[in-house]
C-alpha cells in the first residue's frame, strides 16, 4: 500500500475542504433537498402552533360547526 503525504497551507487546505463540500452537496442534493424541506415544516408547525396560541379557545361542537362549514 502505497502512502502519500500532502503538505498543505491553510488557503490550500480550505479550497480543497470548499471543493469537498461544494462536490457532496451536488451529489448528494436529494438529501440536503429532504432536510431543508423538513426544516420548513418544522418551522411552519411552530408558527401554527404560536399563532393558536394567541388565538381565543371554542368549544369542541363550535370547532366541528366550523369545519362542517356552519358558523
Amino acid at each position: 500500500m502505497m502512502q502519500v503525504t500532502l503538505n498543505l497551507d491553510e488557503n490550500e487546505t480550505r479550497t480543497l475542504f470548499k471543493q469537498a463540500i461544494t462536490e457532496m452537496l451536488h451529489e448528494r442534493n436529494e438529501a440536503l433537498y429532504a432536510a431543508l424541506a423538513e426544516v420548513l415544516e418544522d418551522m411552519a408547525l411552530l408558527r401554527a402552533i404560536e399563532e393558536g396560541e394567541e388565538t381565543a379557545e371554542i368549544s369542541r361542537d363550535e370547532l366541528f360547526a366550523i369545519l362542517e362549514g356552519g358558523s
